[in-house]
């Protein structure tokens, strides 16, 4: 088992992936190759970024790469505001990716926190 693995943060970013591209499906096709594909490679990066960095010989390394997902899961955020403005999706699923993803980012400072410099 690799060490991604073991990690509940590493599983919770699979799940806002699978949010997101149930959200996007529903996006118009137009957007197919800029919003929509933008948005779903930002949260894919969570989850790659933190797989990445944890095989990564020193907990300073791999507190980059969790700093990298934190990005990720912010322009995913980002994306979804400019998704709203369009109305390409409501206020209540808005709401919901949101605070996932703040849960998200939680866990990955508290994981940033834990590892020595």
């Amino acid at each position: 088992m690799f060490r991604f693995e073991k990690l509940k943060v590493w599983h919770d970013s699979r799940s806002l992936v699978r949010e997101i591209y149930a959200l996007t499906r529903k996006f118009p096709a137009e957007e197919k190759f800029c919003l929509t594909n933008q948005i779903r490679r930002a949260a894919i990066s969570i989850s790659l970024n933190i797989a990445e960095g944890s095989d990564r010989k020193s907990d300073k390394e791999f507190k980059r790469f969790l700093r990298m997902a934190i990005s990720s899961a912010e322009e995913v955020i980002t994306g979804l505001y400019i998704a709203l403005d369009l109305n390409y999706l409501n206020k209540k699923k808005f709401d919901k990716i949101y605070e996932d993803s703040n849960i998200l980012v939680a866990k990955l400072n508290a994981l940033i926190k834990s590892l020595r410099d």
